[in-house]
Formats: C-alpha cells, sequence, structure tokens
C-alpha cells in the first residue's frame, strides 16, 4: 500500500524569525567584522571564524550519517570555498581596517552585477534583456555616485583607503567567480557538507596567509579584548551557524527570490549600525548612492529568468 506524503505548512512564526536572522544578522556581521579586527588580525579573524564553524558543520554531517567525502571532492569544493570566504570574506576583513564597515557593505552590493559580467554562458541572455542592462548601468552609477565629487577626496587622497577599496573590488570578483565555479562543478555532497568543506578550506588558507603576513607578531591571547572574542563568538555562532542554517531551511519552504531579498537589505543594516554604534559617518551621497546601488541590483535580480537563478549562502557570502 503505496504512502502519501504531506505537506505541512510552517510556522508563521518561525518563516518570520528567519527572516530576522538572514536581515538583520547577516547585515550586522560587517560591524562584527569591525570590532573584531581591532584586537584580532584579519587573517587570523577569517581563520578562527570558519575552521570553528566549518568544524561544526563538518561533524553534524558525520553524526547524521553522512560519508566523509573523496579527496577529490574535497579539492574540489576547496577551490570554490576559498575564492568566496579566504579572498572574499578575507578581502572584507582586511580592508575594514581602512574603510567603514558601512561603505564595505555598499560596495559588496554590488555582487550580483559582477555575475551578470562573469557568468558567460548567460551572456547572450543577460545582454539581449533591456532590464538587465538597464540595471546593470544603474548598479554602476551608484558606486561612481559614491565616489563622485568631495567625497573621492578621502579615498583617492588615502593611499591605503585606496588600496583597500581596490582589494575589496577583488574580493567581490573572487566571491563571483568562486559561487559560478561552485554552480557548474557538481560533485556529491550535501549542501551542508559542501559549506562545511568551503570554511575548513578557507580557514585553512587564511591561517596560512596570517602567517605569512606575520599576524603572529601583531597578537598575543592577553592583548584581545573582550569586544573582539565576543564579535567572533558573534559572527560563529550567529553568522555563520544560525544565519546559515535560517537561509537553507527559507529556502526549502518559499521560494528562492523571496529568499535572496536580503541582499537588498544588507548593506542598509550595516550602514545603519555602522553609524548608530561605531560613529562611521554617513553622507547624504553615500545614502543616495546606496539607494541607486542597490536599484540596480534589484533591476537585475528580479528580471524574468528563463533558467535557474543562482543561490547565494551564508558559506558562500562575502562577510
Amino acid at each position: 500500500m503505496s504512502q502519501v506524503a504531506i505537506h505541512k505548512e510552517p510556522s508563521k512564526i518561525l518563516v518570520l524569525a528567519a527572516f530576522a536572522a538572514l536581515y538583520l544578522i547577516w547585515g550586522s556581521t560587517y560591524l562584527s567584522i569591525r570590532i573584531a579586527i581591532k584586537t584580532i588580525p584579519p587573517f587570523f579573524l577569517v581563520a578562527i571564524r570558519f575552521l570553528v564553524a566549518g568544524a561544526i558543520l563538518y561533524f553534524w554531517c558525520l553524526y547524521k550519517g553522512e560519508k566523509a567525502p573523496s579527496l577529490k571532492i574535497f579539492r574540489t569544493i576547496s577551490i570554490g570555498g576559498i575564492l568566496m570566504l579566504f579572498m572574499g570574506n578575507g578581502a572584507v576583513s582586511w580592508s575594514e581596517q581602512y574603510l567603514p564597515s558601512g561603505i564595505a557593505a555598499i560596495i559588496v552590493s554590488t555582487l550580483p552585477l559582477w555575475f551578470v559580467l562573469l557568468d558567460k554562458g548567460q551572456w547572450k541572455y543577460y545582454f539581449s534583456n533591456k532590464v538587465i542592462i538597464l540595471g546593470f548601468l544603474i548598479g554602476f552609477a551608484g558606486v561612481m555616485l559614491l565616489f563622485a565629487g568631495k567625497g573621492s577626496t578621502d579615498f583617492l587622497g588615502d593611499r591605503m583607503k585606496l588600496i583597500a577599496l581596490l582589494v575589496l573590488i577583488v574580493g567581490t570578483i573572487a566571491w563571483a567567480t568562486g559561487s559560478l565555479y561552485s554552480k557548474y562543478k557538481k560533485v556529491d555532497a550535501s549542501v551542508t557538507m559542501k559549506a562545511a568543506l568551503q570554511m575548513l578550506a578557507a580557514g585553512v588558507v587564511a591561517l596560512l596567509a596570517g602567517f605569512v603576513g606575520g599576524e603572529q607578531n601583531r597578537v598575543t591571547l592577553s592583548s584581545i579584548s573582550w569586544q573582539s572574542m565576543n564579535a567572533v563568538l558573534y559572527l560563529i555562532i550567529m553568522g555563520s551557524l544560525i544565519g546559515y542554517m535560517s537561509y537553507i531551511w527559507l529556502l526549502s519552504v518559499r521560494p528562492a527570490s523571496l529568499v535572496g531579498t536580503y541582499a537588498y537589505v544588507n548593506p542598509v543594516v550595516a550602514v545603519f549600525l555602522g553609524w548608530l554604534i561605531a560613529d562611521e559617518q554617513i553622507t547624504i551621497q553615500q545614502i543616495i548612492a546606496l539607494i541607486v546601488i542597490l536599484a540596480g541590483v534589484v533591476l537585475v535580480n528580479f528580471a524574468p529568468e528563463p533558467k535557474k537563478v543562482i543561490i547565494v549562502s551564508e558559506a558562500e557570502s562575502i562577510a
């Protein structure tokens, strides 16, 4: 006798709580990074965050009965993780030594626009869609507005700010490249296992980068503040575990296009928290630039697509 699966509608309270996790927690990771790197070097921060979170997810997968992946699968998954989490998140962590967290979030919000330029297999569709082209142009116009006029002197006149800006742009491109690599390079592993391996690979490389960069000479255990330690715990537990699991669960009960709206809210949350808690200055010009950039991103993402939309998880999130 066959059995019929019964679909139970999820609790509205749980759905709202999960969306709140995506909107608020992920948006607050930029400020958490800024607090953490005050006494923890950026690459060591990336290493601690992803090694711990990755290990928790990995052993959870083993506990649930999933088999450990082969060396070939691990190598394939690791490439995407290194591009996205080490180069992408590492760029955010390093650049926030010199840039306000709100500005970093605004730059990262252009990420969907890089997909248009880098996803060669979709170029025919992208560049024949007037809505996407319009969104692309509006988004980059917003970036130009962000650094136009008097505001540009803050970056062009400060060598380290300019370098940090360029590093962040390269990191954003690396994150997009890694996401596309992971999208098209299919491997036999669960989403949670992929996330775990990506985090572990990124954590190992970040740890090596920290030692090569001499970060061990810049920090001692006694020099790490409680504020930084709390920020690291927040990034591990709230950002990389609760936020990520909320995202995965929402994808199973709500349309991906609706879940993906976190990308439009995170920069707003980051800018507001940076102003409220870290006394970061935000100008009218920067607010307008943020609105213009997000308008372009919305146009690009909500244009009708004949193929699947790229899904972005916390394991693939740059912040």
